[in-house]
């Protein structure tokens, strides 16, 4: 289900363009031009978050947000206003805001904010992960919708995507979700095997075939009968091993090595590499037959850097499994700092990196609260990079400052503790401060 959204705005324009982006998104979206309507919807209608502007006539965002708070409302409030001080920010942070953005609000920024609040609200529900996968960005909702369509039929199918994108989920869920859901999954990785290793593990093998072959052995392709192959890394295959495997998908029957006869297969092939096939065939490196054969629905992975928006829900689910089987890890949680700075992170080893640097800041956090400083030590060097081109660049005046006093109020404004916390050098924290005129108390 759709999480549902409320926007409280005077402003009409910035009601309907900000809806318009969110549904975009796949959200429900809600309205209310004042604060009596506010109420009004929140008492008839359950939502997940309000955005709610701080400047309105009548009773404005700040007084409408503590009278909530007050009646023991615990709906998630993004606040968002075109005339913000600092002032405004903390005061509203203080009430209850659980964010704070600036008009004009980038849609990309809008999305990543009101994901991670959505996110860090304690019980919310999303949708869950299909078949395993994680994320609701538009580059996710069309990989479930192709898996959906073609999980019916008994197509071949061609998994495109950089390492660690998650090929082999996706893999398995078409499978899932196929007829052939009750038969064998088999996955083999064509790049782990020699060549006569990969052909005997695939075709299998008769007595005698080889020195060591003693008896008679099925291969995967006799294993998964009734059910569905995966074979990873194909682009890695030799081009011997792809003639007999384009013989396969021709004919449906497979020669195990050293038999004369042929057996008929009944398997659904589902292909997978993180290489450019096209620029193999030009190599000579693949079959350009076997490219035709195989890519008759591929499926593209977008790589993690291209889709930050589903690293909050990724991070909440890479914390569910770590949770489970622990009877003490149930205090495991992400700050919003720490959050903030893997979703800044490019991921070079996409999900799979993300999910494994999560687990080593589980353990620096000795499965507590997650801090920036628990993160590894390349995402926090790359947050700190990024942190000094910012504070090169043009001033800007977006919810950063918000951000810093939010920090300097959580570290109980030590600055060396608030610098942690937002993953920058110090220096650079103290350099901030005074550009945006914020008072702190001095820390050594």
């Amino acid at each position: 289900m759709a999480a549902r959204l409320l926007i409280v705005d005077d402003d009409r324009s910035f009601r309907l363009s900000t809806g318009a982006l969110l549904r975009g998104e796949g959200y429900d979206v809600g309205f209310a031009a004042d604060a009596n309507e506010a109420v009004t919807q929140l008492r008839s209608l359950q939502f997940d978050l309000m955005l709610l502007d701080l400047r309105m006539p009548g009773l404005d965002g700040i007084a409408l947000l503590e009278a909530l708070r007050v009646w023991g409302e615990p709906i998630p409030v993004l606040m968002i206003s075109g005339a913000a001080t600092i002032d405004s920010a903390v005061r509203a942070l203080h009430v209850g805001a659980d964010d704070f953005l600036v008009k004009p609000v980038e849609p990309e920024i809008l999305f990543a904010r009101v994901a991670e609040v959505l996110d860090r609200r304690p019980g919310l529900t999303s949708n869950p992960p299909y078949h395993g996968l994680v994320g609701r960005s538009a580059a996710m909702r069309s990989v479930n919708e192709s898996i959906a369509r073609v999980a019916a039929t008994d197509a071949t199918v061609l998994i495109l995507g950089e390492t660690g994108t998650g090929k082999e989920l996706v893999a398995r869920a078409v499978h899932a979700a196929s007829p052939r859901a009750n038969g064998p999954f088999v996955a083999v990785n064509c790049a782990g095997l020699a060549e006569g290793v990969l052909e005997s593990e695939l075709f299998g093998h008769v007595r005698g075939a080889f020195t060591g072959a003693v008896r008679d052995r099925i291969g995967v392709f006799e294993a998964a009968s009734g059910g569905s192959i995966l074979l990873d890394e194909i682009g890695d295959m030799s081009l011997s091993l792809q003639q007999r495997l384009l013989r396969v998908l021709q004919e449906r029957e497979i020669v195990r090595v050293g038999a004369t006869r042929s057996t008929p297969v009944d398997v659904r092939v589902i292909a997978s590499t993180h290489r450019d096939l096209q620029a193999l065939v030009r190599e000579r490196a693949f079959r350009e037959d076997l490219v035709y054969r195989l890519n008759v629905f591929p499926i593209k992975l977008a790589p993690l850097r291209e889709r930050p928006e589903d690293i909050p829900l990724l991070v909440a689910h890479g914390l569910d499994v770590l949770r489970a089987g622990r009877p003490h890890a149930d205090r495991l949680s992400c700050s919003a700092f720490a959050l903030r700075a893997l979703r800044s992170y490019q991921w070079p080893g996409n999900v799979r990196e993300l999910l494994g640097a999560l687990e080593l800041a589980a353990i620096h956090a000795a499965f507590g609260r997650i801090e920036t400083q628990h993160l590894p030590a390349v995402v926090r060097e790359a947050v700190a990079t990024q942190h000094e081109a910012r504070y090169r660049a043009p001033p800007s005046h977006d919810a950063e400052r918000a951000t810093i006093v939010a920090a300097l109020e959580h570290s109980d404004g030590m600055v060396s503790r608030a610098a942690e916390l937002l993953g920058m050098g110090r220096t650079t924290l103290w350099r901030k401060i005074k550009a945006y005129g914020i008072p702190t108390s001095n820390d050594a």
